[in-house]
């Protein structure tokens, strides 16, 4: 029976320590509840940890699972690594192999493995490197190799499993980032799915840095160096079925947990970094692992189509900043620059949160003052033609009773005069406002609990009300700005939300700008959150 020749050969191979290794019960279930099933059952198995009662049953199942996602053509197998591995390390039992140069600066755990298996991972690596030369940095691949290599007998088998996720090409799904770009542009989507999902924790770290770009670029090493082997396993079993993906809801609840523990004990936090690797190594304290992926799978996040969108828009942005596919390190500095920011309206404090609250794609530049009052006046066609050609903006106010606030506003001013109507509205779902004084707060587009629930909304025809510009439908005071405390903002759907993604019953439901020469607003028909009149 396959699951007795699977324990024979865990048991017996050189590449485990087997002191290290969890003791299981190998006895209790069988590899037969897996076959046959469907990708979404085998997630269901997967979430509940059907096979994390079993080494043998879980090594059956990641030969599965891997072997049956789709990859390129020509993908290196087991018996190109056997050719490879005698031409490049020869046959001695040599313990020294150096590393390919794109893993400079990588996680390199060893987990539960011994010397010999230590040294197989780096050949494993080494043959990739030479079978694969587009690849170009790739911070992960060791960790998927070691994980990979407690669970196959050969070097061989490890290899081509390696191979087949490095190269998979199931549409908008990504294991393994192997180039700066790919791997800079992970790193800025989860900054942007951590100021969606959790941002009581991206204000706490916003707030505790210089470099909250830094701080996010650390996500995987949280993951895959940072815990417990029990628990970067039960990790693993679930990445395998759903990619890069599930690495984001992990690395979020970790996120949201690592807050709470700071708030719940008071901690005056200092060293961001080092406190984040410190509540990883501390989990235990804090939560299981399956209560971990149960938070995780509570998080409800993009789809994975619009992650890979939103991975695209932050690898152009990149393109755009000078960032390359063959180079390999590159610092970033996505914050404002507490040195040389001045403002009459914000601290550099308060301009780096709200700074950090914008898309990362776009937080890769400094901000650049395009209007000011006390420079250009208080004329809306001089603010116009001041602000007209850039994208995006954001726009800063203080009051006279010192209250300050603003909004980030997505599009360009110049959209104003293309949608036909003297007060229709242009932008899109990533616009939101906010205040700074008399304490910070950001609101963004909520509309709906679940987007699908949008096909449920009445279609009505969009209703011919007064322009938000006349005086009977004004919302907000001329002299004194209010922004609506949205208590019930609870869920927040992705920057990319259009009516083609989630059919939205009209066109206008996610534009929230609005510019005449009679004044501005920022909301839409029904509420206005921000009101300019004209001066």
């Amino acid at each position: 029976m396959w699951v007795n020749d699977a324990i024979s050969c865990l048991v017996t191979s050189e590449f485990v320590d087997h002191n290290k290794f969890p003791k299981l019960d190998e006895q209790q279930d069988t590899h037969e509840q897996f076959i046959g099933k469907s990708s979404k059952e085998l997630k269901k198995l997967a979430r509940e940890g059907h096979w994390a009662r079993s080494h043998a049953l879980r090594a059956q199942a990641y030969q599965h699972i891997i072997q049956c996602l789709p990859c390129r053509l020509m993908t290196p197998d087991a018996s190109v690594y056997r050719d490879v591995a005698v031409k490049l390390c020869g046959n001695q039992g040599d313990n020294f192999h150096p590393l390919p140069e794109f893993l400079a600066g990588s996680i390199m755990p060893e987990y539960c493995l011994t010397t010999e298996g230590v040294t197989a991972v780096k050949k494993i690596l080494l043959c990739i490197a030479n079978m694969s030369p587009d690849i170009t940095y790739c911070p992960l691949l060791p960790a998927v190799v070691a994980l990979l290599l407690h669970y196959r007998q050969e070097e061989a088998e490890c290899f081509e499993n390696t191979c087949r996720l490095l190269y998979c090409n199931a549409p908008h799904t990504s294991y393994i980032d192997y180039s700066f770009l790919s791997h800079k542009a992970s790193c800025m989507t989860f900054g942007d799915l951590a100021n969606k999902h959790c941002p009581a924790a991206h204000r706490f770290i916003a707030g505790s840095t210089d470099n909250i770009f830094e701080v996010y670029s650390e996500w995987l090493v949280w993951l895959f160096d940072d815990l417990p082997f029990d628990y970067v396993i039960r990790i693993f079993d679930v990445y395998l079925l759903e990619g890069q993906k599930v690495l984001y809801r992990i690395a979020l609840a970790l996120l949201k947990q690592f807050q709470i523990s700071v708030s719940s004990k008071g901690l005056d936090v200092t060293d961001v970094k080092g406190s984040l690797q410190a509540f990883m190594w501390d989990i235990h304290e804090h939560m299981t692992a399956e209560k971990l992926l149960e938070k995780a799978f509570a998080i409800r996040l993009f789809s994975r189509k619009e992650i890979w969108l939103l991975q695209m828009a932050n690898r152009k942005a990149l393109v755009e900043k000078g960032v390359t596919m063959v180079q390999h390190r590159q610092p970033f500095h996505l914050t404002v620059n507490t040195h040389n920011f001045t403002s009459a309206i914000v601290t550099a404090q308060e301009m780096r949160i709200v700074w950090s609250w914008i898309p990362e794609r776009f937080s890769l530049f400094s901000p650049v003052l395009l209007f000011s009052t006390s420079k250009d006046g208080y004329s809306l066609k001089r603010f116009y033609s001041c602000c007209e050609g850039y994208e995006p903006t954001v726009l800063l106010l203080k009051t006279t009773l010192g209250e300050v606030c603003g909004a980030f506003l997505s599009s360009d001013w110049s959209e104003r005069g293309k949608s036909g109507g003297a007060s229709s509205f242009f932008g899109t779902g990533e616009c939101f406002v906010f205040t700074v004084q008399p304490e910070m707060e950001r609101y963004e587009w909520v509309f709906i609990k679940k987007p699908e629930q949008a096909k449920a909304m009445p279609r009505s025809p969009r209703p011919r009300s007064p322009s938000p510009f006349s005086p009977g439908s004004r919302t907000t005071s001329s002299n004194y700005l209010t922004v609506p405390k949205l208590d019930m903002i609870k869920y927040r759907l992705s920057p990319f939300l259009a009516v083609r993604h989630f059919k939205l019953p009209s066109k206008t439901a996610s534009m929230f700008m609005s510019g005449t020469q009679e004044g501005i607003v920022i909301g839409n028909y029904s509420v206005v959150m921000l009101y300019l009149p004209k001066r």
